[in-house]
């Protein structure tokens, strides 16, 4: 069973993370010769004062 970590800025669209979340079953689905039922997706959004990009927060 793949599970499947994504970190990402928050802030997407619920559609945005839905399309994120079937895209990435689909591939691991074609990939790895498993069933859609079988793969985990587990989306972690980030505050944009919590991920730092060249020494600075994605907020400043």
């Amino acid at each position: 069973m793949p599970i499947i970590h994504i970190e990402i800025l928050e802030g997407r669209s619920d559609e945005k993370v839905r399309e994120l979340i079937n895209g990435i079953t689909e591939i691991t689905v074609q990939t790895l010769n498993v069933k859609p039922d079988q793969v985990r997706v587990i989306i972690h959004p980030i505050p944009r004062r919590y991920w730092g990009v060249g020494g600075i927060t994605k907020e400043e």
